[in-house]
């Protein structure tokens, strides 16, 4: 079984343009997330999908795989779906640009533990929300399952509304995907649907349509970098790691 990961990257940025390139610490914000990726021994290549060729060319120069792709793409997944088309592989795992200390052990929990008896496998992982704010946070997207873990709905709102005295716990969804070819070609080759359009939740595109999305529960509460801001306050934890020497920058 063929995996490897894919790091969706764009210049333009309403918030922040040209997050990829970022400097943090001397390298740039997408060589942090690269060199992450690449330590999950399951995965056997990592690319960079991008449309720019100011990122292609820092990639060149970091000797990190980049696949160039259309601009046109309305979705990181739809970027993902032409890398498909390039690279061949069994799965292709999306890991969000942002996360420049996103943990290894996170993105192995959403690889299959044995080969797959199906041809269409989508996956997502999820972690507990542990701050009330998050909760009615709309930037996160809480989730609920069924039974056998499977995605219900995903939604911006607090999900499920806590009418009855039952306690619950919130769940939010983690920026690692993973997808079987088909999955990847549906998604590209299907029209948006009634609640992805409101929610501007992409995964509701399975949901809505019948397909089963597993929901993966782990305990990421990593570091993302939206703004300026957040990458200051990165750099701040990252020199603190370094001058303890928790964190070795090589290459």
């Amino acid at each position: 079984m063929k995996v490897i990961g894919v790091i969706p990257a764009r210049y333009q940025s309403s918030r922040f343009p040209g997050k990829p390139l970022a400097d943090l610490c001397g390298k740039p914000m997408i060589w942090w997330v690269y060199n992450q990726v690449k330590k999950v021994p399951e995965i056997d290549e990592v690319y960079v999908a991008t449309d720019d060729d100011r990122i292609s060319s820092v990639c060149a120069k970091y000797s990190i795989n980049s696949v160039m792709t259309a601009s046109t793409h309305g979705t990181s997944t739809e970027r993902v779906n032409e890398v498909a088309h390039k690279v061949d592989a069994d799965l292709y795992i999306v890991i969000n640009g942002d996360e420049p200390l996103i943990d290894p052990e996170i993105i192995r929990a959403i690889i299959p533990k044995s080969e797959l008896n199906t041809d269409f496998y989508v996956s997502n992982l999820m972690t507990e929300i542990l701050r009330p704010s998050e909760v009615v946070d709309f930037t996160n997207i809480k989730v609920v399952t069924d039974e056998d873990g499977n995605a219900l709905f995903m939604s911006r709102s607090p999900i499920p509304y806590p009418k009855a005295s039952i306690e619950y716990k919130y769940y939010k969804h983690v920026g690692v995907l993973i997808y079987s070819k088909s999955a990847l070609e549906f998604f590209a080759s299907t029209d948006k649907g009634y609640n992805e359009k409101i929610e501007d939740v992409n995964e509701l595109r399975f949901i809505e349509h019948g397909k089963k999305l597993k929901m993966i529960e782990v305990d990421a509460h990593s570091l993302s970098v939206d703004t300026p801001k957040d990458l200051e306050y990165v750099k701040t934890v990252i020199e603190g790691m370094i001058d303890k020497g928790e964190l070795v920058i090589n290459g």
